[in-house]
């Protein structure tokens, strides 16, 4: 597709033109529609554009490759689209495959769905890519409701009895008769010689022959084997006779299947244009004569009753799960929720009768009956692992990102779980829509009650009884001190494993009078803290003068992505790795604005060498202030430019280290609460040397070069400023910024070092983990408290004060109300970045017996305590990619606790219960008459707090 040339739109223009197209997409939605993939990042960058509601100026919209083409861009728009964050880096090598997304996508989080009108038109706008097509496909009860298949099927093509490999992808709503032509194309194969096998598992399950049934009929799960076994006439001949056997003889009632898959989306210019994630579903049940044949070694299924006889003397609840590939996270989890003593009297009774089959947000009923299945069969007498192939099919089909074989967050499917069996076993069937009031000076006890009736005329389950609770959460106002009170539901607690209060956080400073070369200062600020905090330690780092003052920016992709000019703003938003930049500029100057030094090289396009050759951004940009009430010609901002990069000038007597490499701090991964604000600041006297050591007189002949500038005006045309020296420059009188492209050509590069410009830290690089803090115990009441400390939303969380009728940072402080009768708490082991996932491995010091909760419940409308005892846990053991997931569970009627390890149980002491791996604890609230209670605070045992009505 040709970028369009003709001028950019306002806007607002932009914003009206793709909400008329998406309105007429979405009612023009039809199978076979294509669909398509943009980041969410992007996506968040545009809205921000077109909406014009942020005050800070950013200018990543300056990344084009030709200086013809840069007056598509102004200092506010996006950049090109870069779905590069979407894909894995290396393009599979394997031609069948293709771009490949990233495995755990997540709808709404990492990316967008848009119509392929609406792309086509961002794309003309923008370009950029790489393009992600998706198609719309038929799924549903009726096969009436649309669905975009973002992940179609990949599978293993196993060619027998040659031995070899191929992995394709396929829509799951191909025939049989597609997959068979495409693995004889494949395998440059003859049709006629050629049987499709099912190969679940690496074993022949079911010939696959009827060529019009699809693969999501024929049951085929994402990353499965299929197996092509080339066979001689005769073979090929019998074969119509024996596949209707070999096909429905080996299928059971374990392969009705259940479809569930990013849905059709529906736009909202007001929404962001997300799509949204409606669940669609398909049940299809196979029947035929053949349907009571089982294949041998397959377990028989007793769907609603309990398998076998319960003898005198036999162990019950001690059975494993078989581990299928990676699935110890998954078995780790259920064998958690399956020893729950109020989940498993429930599944084991007849809880048919409360699944909700018309819950739109639920899985009709088939994750709550898949669920009880398995739970039925871990609880039968006897100890023969249980493979858990139908759960997962499931779990697959209901939740993508759980598919396949990789290894994921036992957490995050538990979450799954809880909040599926929830909707599933919902007893509301009609939700009524209740509009929450107001505290207005009530009393918390009357408006806790109050949120949490509501709460259960919407959710009521055995999920909500057994592991809802309630906390209280407190905003308030930091212009106007107003103060809001609501009451909210919650399911487990993720409490912060950081003992710290502070936060170590590098930032390189530049100057703009060329006094001195970038310098990366690394300072230990409040870990809830705001950017005034930052700036103040900055400030004191790097001995800024009176007269100074600092403009911090977050750069972004080799450009300024946005100006952190809200004292308040917190630092929450800045993540570890960001990477920012300090600008000393003027203090007392006014009426100024700013001139953005953005640095190009020629690049090839895409690293190919028969591609042409394009100027691209690389290192940091550079920030001078420029005078508003004087004249500005382009000779001055040439001087200005040869001042700002007076520093880097070459030398031949002295060399330069990076930027990166000057920061003598201490561990950044082992910070602490006395060290100094002050962690480094490299020695800002080099540039000074260069001058004493013979620089002046490079300096005086590169300032007498004219540099290759292009200036950005505010009609968006490129100005060459190496032309016309004494011509003065038009400011824009709608922008702070003035965007100025330096082109480094190969003869300039003779003159300047500007590699200081580049390897910008990150402001926090994770380390090896140091023995001390893998050492030292973390009390778990020190993470709960952490948990309930007041500190300030983040950016996207910002709170609408109904009093300054704007959208305030507020301050947010969080406390326990009505506490579950199982108290579910993750431990945030796994820390998340945009680019990579880091896990802590403290110690956590958690209690077996008498977890007192009492002082930190705000309710004290009884006076009995709180107490808590632990039941079951997960372990993560190893690290990121090659972890392994375990489960220690007490049996209550044995009162003995036991290591699950998948197929694997063993009885363990309660003192090896407690090891630096705990990630998920299960705690069950112990029942007491004691009234007494500790340091005078009352409780919320009551009766009351823990009915459901």
């Amino acid at each position: 597709m040709v970028v369009s040339s003709l001028p950019a739109e306002t806007p607002e223009e932009e914003k009206m033109t793709i909400r008329d197209i998406s309105m007429a997409a979405e009612a023009q939605t039809k199978e076979g529609d294509i669909f398509y993939l943009i980041t969410q990042r992007w996506w968040q960058d545009w809205l921000e554009y077109v909406n014009q509601n942020q005050a800070a100026i950013t200018n990543d919209g300056s990344s084009s490759d030709r200086p013809d083409s840069v007056a598509l861009n102004n200092l506010k728009r996006p950049s090109a689209i870069d779905n590069s964050d979407l894909i894995y880096e290396t393009e599979s090598e394997n031609s069948t495959i293709g771009i490949e997304l990233h495995d755990t996508l997540v709808e709404g989080t990492d990316y967008i769905l848009l119509p392929q009108e609406v792309w086509n038109q961002l794309y003309i706008w923008y370009g950029g890519g790489p393009t992600l097509a998706r198609k719309v496909i038929n799924s549903g009860l009726s096969q009436t409701e649309l669905a975009v298949e973002v992940y179609p099927l990949r599978l293993q093509l196993h060619l027998m009895p040659k031995g070899d490999k191929s992995t394709i992808r396929i829509s799951k709503k191909e025939t049989v008769g597609e997959l068979h032509r495409r693995a004889c194309e494949i395998f440059y194969l003859n049709s006629e010689q050629v049987w499709i096998w099912d190969y679940y598992g690496r074993r022949k399950h079911a010939l696959m022959n009827d060529m019009g049934k699809t693969l999501d009929d024929a049951n085929i799960q994402m990353d499965q084997d299929i197996l092509v076994e080339v066979v001689d006439n005769s073979d090929a001949a019998l074969g119509g006779c024996m596949s209707s056997v070999q096909e429905n003889g080996s299928a059971d009632k374990e392969a009705t299947s259940v479809l569930v898959e990013p849905s059709k989306s529906s736009f909202s210019i007001a929404g962001g244009l997300s799509a949204s994630k409606g669940v669609s579903r398909n049940c299809n049940s196979q029947s035929s004569q053949f349907q009571n044949l089982t294949s041998p070694g397959r377990e028989s299924d007793n769907t609603y009753g309990i398998s076998g006889v319960t003898t005198r003397g036999s162990s019950c609840g001690l059975t494993g799960l078989l581990n299928l590939g990676n699935t110890c996270f998954m078995n780790s989890a259920i064998q958690c929720l399956v020893h729950t003593p109020e989940f498993a009297r429930y599944f084991r009774d007849d809880y048919h009768k409360e699944i909700n089959w018309q819950n739109p947000l639920g899985m009709v009923g088939e994750l709550a009956l898949a669920f009880g299945d398995l739970l039925r069969k871990l609880w039968a007498p006897g100890r023969t692992p249980v493979a858990p192939r139908p759960f997962k099919a499931k779990l697959a089909r209901f939740a993508p990102q759980f598919s396949g074989y990789n290894q994921h967050d036992s957490q995050e499917l538990l979450a799954f779980l809880l909040d599926g069996l929830h909707e599933d076993l919902n007893r509301v069937k009609h939700k009524p829509y209740i509009k929450s009031r107001d505290a207005d000076g009530r009393p918390d006890e009357e408006v806790a009650d109050e949120y949490w009736a509501n709460h259960i005329a919407r959710n009521d389950s055995i999920i909500v009884d057994v592991c809802q609770g309630q906390y209280k959460s407190t905003l308030v106002c930091p212009i106007c001190n107003k103060i809001s009170v609501t009451f909210d539901p919650f399911m487990y607690l993720s409490l912060p494993l950081q003992s710290t209060t502070t936060r170590t956080m590098t930032v390189t400073v530049f100057t703009c009078d060329g006094s001195s070369l970038p310098s990366a200062c690394t300072v230990t600020v409040p870990k809830q803290g705001r950017c005034r905090d930052l700036i103040q330690a900055i400030s004191n780092a790097c001995s800024l003068k009176h007269n100074e003052k600092l403009l911090l920016a977050e750069i972004r992709g080799h450009l300024i992505h946005r100006f952190l000019e809200d004292p308040l703003a917190s630092l929450s938003s800045i993540k570890d790795d960001d990477h920012l930049a300090a600008y000393k500029i003027p203090k007392f100057v006014k009426n100024t604005k700013f001139l953005q030094l953005v640095h190009r090289r020629e690049e090839r396009e895409n690293g190919n060498v028969k591609s042409t050759m394009g100027w691209k951004p690389y290192g940091t940009p550079l920030v001078s202030p420029v005078s508003c009430d004087e004249i500005i010609t382009r000779g001055d901002i040439q001087s200005m430019v040869h001042t700002m990069l007076s520093p880097m000038l070459r030398t031949e007597s002295m060399g330069h280290p990076d930027i990166s490499d000057t920061n003598t701090s201490l561990p950044a991964s082992d910070p602490s609460p006395t060290t100094s604000t002050t962690e480094a600041c490299t020695d800002s006297n080099i540039a000074d040397s260069v001058h004493r050591d013979g620089g002046s007189l490079n300096l005086k002949s590169a300032t007498s070069t004219k540099l290759a500038l292009q200036l950005v005006d505010e009609n968006n045309v490129c100005i060459d400023l190496s032309v016309g020296e004494d011509k003065a420059v038009k400011l824009s009188s709608s922008s702070i910024s003035i965007l100025v492209f330096i082109d480094w050509s190969g003869k300039l590069l003779e003159n300047y070092d500007t590699h200081y410009l580049e390897n910008l830290p990150e402001v926090f690089r994770y380390g090896p983990v140091t023995k001390k803090a893998r050492n030292e115990p973390l009390s778990l009441y020190t993470c709960l408290e952490a948990f309930l400390r007041e500190e300030p939303l983040v950016p996207e969380d910002m709170w609408y004060c109904p009093q300054c009728k704007e959208r305030r940072q507020a301050s947010k402080k969080l406390d326990l109300w009505r506490l579950p009768e199982v108290l579910v708490i993750h431990l945030k082991r796994f820390s998340y970045s945009r680019s990579m996932k880091h896990k802590l491995e403290t110690f956590v010091n958690f209690p077996i017996h008498d977890f007192d909760l009492t002082n930190y419940v705000a309710n004290k409308s009884s006076p009995r305590r709180l107490l808590y005892e632990l039941y079951a846990l997960t372990n993560h053991y190893g690290g990121m990619g090659s972890g392994h997931y375990t489960a220690h569970i007490k049996l209550l009627d044995e009162n003995r606790w036991y290591n699950f390890d998948d197929s694997h149980i063993s009885p363990i002491n309660e003192e090896d219960v407690k090891s630096g791996a705990a990630y998920v604890l299960f705690y069950k609230r112990v029942k007491t008459d004691d009234a007494s209670v500790s340091n005078g605070a009352q409780s919320s045992a009551g009766h009351n707090i823990y009915s459901r009505r």
